[in-house]
Formats: C-alpha cells, sequence, structure tokens
C-alpha cells in the first residue's frame, strides 16, 4: 500500500479545509447554532420535554446528524469532483496509487472534516443546553460510520456529477429533507400510527435513532437495528464504489 501517495492526498484535502475556514467550518456551525436558537427557543417554549428530555438538549444529536449527513456529503463530492473538472484525475489514475488507496484518502479526509465539525458543534451545543452523553462509545462509532458512509455517498455523487450544480442537487432535494422527516426535531412516537410507519421507510431515522440513543438511551428504533442499517448503507456504498473503478464509470471518458 502506498502509504506517502494515501498520505500527500489525504493531507492536500485536509489543507483545503484550512484554507476556506469561513465556508468549512465556520459557516456550517453558525448555520447550526440558528437551527438550534430557533427551533430550541419557538418549539421549545411550546414543547418542554420529549419523553422526558428537555427539547432544546433533544434536537442536539438530530442537529448534528444534520450538519454531518451534508458536510460529509459535498466535502467528498467537491474533493473528487474538482480533479475531474481541471482534468487533474487523468494524472491521479495514472499513477501508482490504486483505486482504493484513491478512496481512501478522499473519503477519509471528507469523513475527518466531518467529524471535526461533529464535535464543534456538540461542542457548542454544550453551551445552549445541559448534555449528558450516556454511551460514548456508541455516540462515537455512529458519528464515525456515519461520517465515512455519506462521504462514500458524496465521493459516488462527484463521479456521478457533470456540472456543479449536480453536486447540490442529491443533498438539496434527497438528503436534507429526508432529515428534517427522519426524526431530527422530533420523535417518531409522536406521529399518527399510519404516518409513524411511513417514516421507518426513511433510512435517516436509523442514523438519528442510533445516535441520538447514545446520548439518551432514547430511539425511534432498536440500536441494534440503527447500526445495522448504517452497516448496510456502508456496504452499498462501498460496493458502488467497486464498480464505478471496475467499469471506469465517468472516469475514463
Amino acid at each position: 500500500m502506498n502509504i506517502y501517495a494515501m498520505r500527500a492526498i489525504y493531507k492536500f484535502e485536509m489543507a483545503r479545509t484550512w484554507r476556506t475556514l469561513m465556508q468549512s467550518i465556520i459557516a456550517p456551525v453558525i448555520s447550526t447554532s440558528l437551527y438550534f436558537v430557533v427551533f430550541g427557543s419557538a418549539i421549545g417554549s411550546r414543547i418542554k420535554e420529549v419523553e422526558g428530555i428537555s427539547y432544546g438538549a433533544f434536537i442536539v444529536p438530530g442537529l448534528i446528524m444534520l450538519s454531518l449527513l451534508s458536510q460529509s456529503i459535498a466535502n467528498a463530492s467537491f474533493g473528487i469532483y474538482f480533479p475531474r473538472f481541471t482534468g487533474t484525475i487523468y494524472e491521479l489514475l495514472s499513477a501508482p496509487v490504486s483505486y482504493l488507496e484513491i478512496v481512501v484518502s478522499y473519503v477519509g479526509a471528507a469523513a475527518t472534516k466531518s467529524i471535526l465539525l461533529g464535535l464543534i458543534i456538540l461542542a457548542t451545543a454544550a453551551l445552549f443546553v445541559p448534555l449528558q452523553i450516556m454511551h460514548p462509545f456508541w455516540m462515537v462509532l455512529f458519528l464515525v460510520l456515519t461520517a465515512v458512509t455519506f462521504s462514500l455517498l458524496g465521493f459516488i455523487i462527484g463521479i456521478w456529477a457533470d456540472s456543479f450544480e449536480k453536486l447540490q442537487l442529491v443533498p438539496l432535494l434527497i438528503v436534507t429533507p429526508l432529515t428534517f422527516l427522519g426524526g431530527a426535531f422530533y420523535s417518531v412516537d409522536m406521529l399518527p400510527p399510519f404516518w409513524r410507519a411511513v417514516t421507518l421507510f426513511n433510512p435517516i431515522v436509523y442514523l438519528v435513532s442510533g445516535f441520538r440513543w447514545s446520548f439518551f438511551e432514547l430511539g425511534d428504533v432498536g440500536v441494534g437495528l440503527s447500526l445495522g442499517m448504517t452497516l448496510l448503507f456502508l456496504a452499498v456504498f462501498l460496493v458502488i464504489v467497486g464498480w464505478i473503478f471496475r467499469t471506469g464509470y465517468r472516469l475514463k471518458s
């Protein structure tokens, strides 16, 4: 395994974060803080508690997950799309670097940035409401798995997209609405039975539920099912990435 090449790609991607600090870190933290203020104040004044948890604290895992999903996709998709846009991807493909090393480097950098951002948002939220993480190991596990999984999705989108507009298509039209409808700001148990059953077809429900369970031992589905679904999504995206490199889809043209 070419460790030097992987480290070079990883460090290059991480350096882009510090060059665009306002876009990469500060803007998402401010946006999430505004979500917290609006939802925590406006709705929290009417909904004091959800299953024994103050509403302000209850939405913290959902807010972190919302930012984690969007930033993981954005970081990975732009990271691989830009070399395709400039044509430098061909230099990378002709270098003595395997497909696995390319994926690990780009996805690893995108996941690292997303995890860092998630931890910053967690620290910021602690300034607004008292937080208790009952299962730190599970919290970190779900944080890492979700970041890696959706960085892989972002990598796939970056390969698929043939314009900057398409990079935003899936996050804005699919991922963000599913996150809002996936129990990020409410408990699925608060819904009528029919809509509760419909909501369980939303894959984001399992990610948010497992992450929230690590904080409060409170989830819309069992933590084992949440973990299993997260691993399933990870496996699916790995298979798709493998197919892309095996067929050369959008890479050799």
